[in-house]
């Protein structure tokens, strides 16, 4: 079913097709402004409500102070600046953070600055509220006798709980992307609020200083007994070294085993013997070869060397063999061969020839000689490198051992030299009191809270207001499940609609108005009712205001009722509603009142045998009626009655059945009794409008229906269930069949429009007045019936 009050669905059919998928902008702006007073009204409590909340809450003071943490401050006492990166940035001030946020360091403050005796700490003003939750919990605590305290225990817990409180008011953030962290304290004294702050800060860089001392001094600590225990490992490595270098005669000299120096030098000699045997050798063959030619051909080729030896002798002796030949050759081409001069100088050369070729001898024995020594010396040098090679292999294999054990005491002596050089830097940089970090923004003493902002809190109470209260419309739109406009019965009961009848009384009262007027019943006297509106007054409303709007719906209906029951010599309406008290019984007279004024011959009946509502309005009270000519006591004409001013027919329910009403209602109505009645009124009225009971308490106007040409549904404006008329009217197709038009009741005309949407014709109900003259009688209280 599709319903008026769900604006976010709900459409009527003929807009489906131009609003489905779509939220209805139209309906949602009627929606408002319809439910606008709601919404202002909540907005005006929770605006009061802050106001409240503004005068009784406590003013807070922050300060604020902004620390820089600047690796740089600490550059010219480390020996090499540490890696910066985003993320190490980044890691490093959340830590600051946190420990900003300890619970050590505000122990630091509460003890630096005597936070354990501060009433403002300890006990700070307190809001109503909380001031009834202390009360409470101290008379809670007295009936409790808890155990006795040491003064020692309570000077802790108020530390304890000091430091608490301030962490508490403590907030501490990174300003943007920066290595600036912003610490700001919130307190009900301004300059508590900046004390706390300063020694936030000067306890933080103190905490920054201890900690790099207490840890360069941990370190120096650590390194000192590393130191002792690493020089000890190092001089027994060294001294294991020595020890099997002795034990295995691996004596070095200029960082090498003597046995290697040893080896070399005799491969040194030995090269050099090498050669001094092969020079010596081939000295000694030349010196043979020019021998073993004889002594005639050994001095042509005594062509010796300067380098070989002393042949001082040998050259003289040539030099005269040359000289001696020469002179020969003289001679001989001058005085011949036979000469006597050339005899004797021939002579004399062969005798230089023979001491030529015996030097020659001798130089090759001596040169024979110095070969073999040659030979000798490099015999006994292999003889030595072959045994000093034995000696060296196995001098190498404990070089092996050797060599683990150097390496192991080299190890030693470098982690030492490393540690000393550690220890030396932690002892230098123990020294310097430098800390990373520095105040760039002294906290200054607050001038002006900073909570409760009373713009903030009051627009957040408007803001919350709003929402508040649109939720509660939300809420009443949601179970708004009435008839208020036309388009709803068209679109709920499929039937038309005659119009709007105005309120012309005060409301009938709600359920909660009930419920009010039930707990003063019971707690006071019992307010006497208030006598009924004579039927006189209540049924020419139509005839005081001709020209209002009340009446053009009055109109409405009898059109309809003519064009819907053309044909008809006299037509027999019936006037039914879904529950009961929706002024059905004031529609049945003014519109009989009006059918009676144009002249047409009209009889109102009452057939709410049970509520007989138009009964008690006639003055004086009838004696019969329609319950004594159906029981046949009377005949029917004899209880009807006049209005002389319209001419209108009353036929009342009778004179004791409207105090005691039969329950057997239904049967009456459609007894045989009732059908000739009705056949008779046929005959002599032109109209027979019948005010029936309510549909969904009793039957009776289902029993009547038959009787009836058609009927005029009345309903409730804003009040009477769509869905219950609905189910009944589906219920009773017979009725439903007949049905000529719903009336809405009780419409609060300025109410109206605002459940319309743009467009429509509510919207327009002002420019109708032109056609309409509101007269005092429709303002007239009347109660409805």
């Amino acid at each position: 079913m599709k319903q008026r009050s769900l604006p976010f669905s709900s459409v009527l059919p003929r807009q489906a097709e131009e609003s489905d998928g779509f939220i209805d902008l139209d309906r949602l702006f009627s929606v408002a402004v319809r439910r606008g007073k709601t919404v202002g009204l909540f907005v005006a409590l929770f605006v009061v409500l802050g106001g409240l909340y503004l005068m009784f809450a406590t003013p807070n003071y922050t300060s604020m102070t902004q620390i820089l943490l600047d690796e740089n401050l600490s550059k010219y006492a480390e020996e090499e600046a540490s890696p910066q990166n985003s993320q190490l940035l980044d890691t490093q001030i959340a830590s600051a953070v946190e420990i900003l946020k300890s619970g050590e360091l505000a122990l630091r403050v509460v003890d630096k600055i005597n936070l354990a005796d501060n009433g403002t700490i300890l006990n700070p003003p307190r809001s109503p509220f909380g001031v009834v939750k202390d009360w409470m919990k101290t008379i809670t605590g007295v009936f409790g006798g808890g155990p006795e305290v040491s003064e020692e225990a309570a000077r802790s817990g108020r530390r304890q709980k000091a430091a608490a409180l301030i962490q508490q008011g403590l907030a501490v953030e990174r300003v943007s992307r920066s290595s600036v962290v912003a610490l700001s304290f919130r307190s009900s004294d301004p300059q508590l609020a900046a004390q706390v702050v300063r020694a936030y800060a000067d306890a933080y860089l103190t905490d920054q200083l201890n900690a790099n001392f207490e840890a360069t001094e941990r370190a120096s600590v650590w390194l000192q007994e590393r130191l002792a225990d690493l020089r000890q490992r190092s001089q027994v490595a060294s001294l294991e070294v020595e020890q099997f270098r002795t034990d295995n005669g691996l004596t070095s000299a200029r960082g090498e085993l003597m046995s290697e120096q040893q080896l070399s030098d005799l491969n040194s000699q030995l090269i050099i013997a090498q050669a001094d045997t092969a020079t010596a050798s081939a000295r000694y063959k030349q010196f043979q070869a020019i021998v073993e030619q004889g002594p005639e051909k050994a001095v042509d080729n005594a062509t010796i060397s300067s380098k070989d030896g002393d042949n001082s002798v040998i050259r003289d002796l040539r030099t005269r063999y040359l000289s001696v030949g020469k002179r020969e050759q003289e001679v001989t081409q001058s005085f011949g061969a036979d000469h006597p001069q050339a005899v004797s100088l021939r002579t004399e050369k062969n005798d230089i020839g023979r001491q030529i070729y015996q030097e020659l001898q001798q130089l090759t024995s001596s040169y024979r000689n110095e070969y073999e020594v040659a030979r000798s010396r490099e015999a006994s040098l292999r003889e030595n490198i072959e045994g000093t090679t034995g000696r060296n292999s196995d001098a190498n294999r404990s070089l092996v051992h050797l060599r683990e054990l150097e390496q192991k005491a080299a190890a030693l002596k470098t982690l030492y030299e490393s540690y000393l050089g550690r220890y030396e830097q932690a002892a230098q940089q123990r020294s310097f009191p430098i800390a990373k970090a520095r105040v760039i923004s002294e906290a200054g003493v607050p001038v002006s809270p900073s909570s409760p902002k009373k713009t903030m809190i009051l627009a957040l109470s408007a803001v919350l207001g709003m929402m508040a209260g649109g939720a509660f419309a939300a809420f009443q739109e949601f179970r708004e499940r009435t008839f208020r406009l036309e388009g709803d019965v068209r679109s709920i009961l499929g039937h038309r609609s005659l119009g709007y009848v105005p309120l012309i009384g005060p409301r009938p009262p709600t359920a909660a108005d009930q419920m009010r007027a039930r707990l003063v019943k019971d707690k006071g006297p019992v307010q006497p009712t208030p006598d009924p509106v004579p039927f006189e007054r209540v049924s020419r409303i139509v005839l005081d205001a001709p020209r209002s709007s009340f009446t053009e719906t009055f109109r409405n209906a009898k059109l309809a009722c003519d064009q819907m029951l053309h044909g008809n010599a006299c037509r027999v309406v019936g006037i039914v509603s879904a529950v009961p008290d929706e002024g059905k019984s004031i529609v049945a007279a003014n519109y009989a009142a009006l059918l009676a004024a144009s002249g047409k011959r009209t009889l109102l009946i009452d057939a709410d045998i049970r509520k007989p509502g138009l009964s008690k309005m006639i003055n004086p009270a009838p004696k019969t009626g329609l319950v004594e000519a159906l029981t046949g006591e009377t005949s029917w004409p004899a209880g009807i009655k006049i209005d002389h001013q319209t001419k209108l027919a009353i036929f009342p329910v009778g004179g004791e059945a409207t105090n005691h009403y039969p329950h057997d209602s239904h049967e009456l109505l459609a007894s045989p009794a009732m059908s000739d009645l009705i056949a008779n009124a046929r005959k002599s009225f032109d109209y027979v409008i019948v005010d029936l009971a309510a549909l969904a308490p009793v039957v009776d106007a289902k029993a009547f229906s038959p009787l009836a040409d058609g009927f005029l549904f009345v309903a409730e404006w804003g009040r009477t269930p769509s869905r219950l008329v609905r189910d009944l009217l589906h219920a009773e197709p017979e009725i439903n069949a007949k049905i000529l038009g719903v009336i809405l009741n009780k419409t609060d005309m300025r109410e109206l429009a605002k459940y319309s949407d743009f467009g429509a014709a509510e919207q327009y109900r002002h420019r109708f007045e032109k056609y309409y003259v509101d007269n005092a009688a429709t303002r007239r209280e009347a109660e409805p019936v």
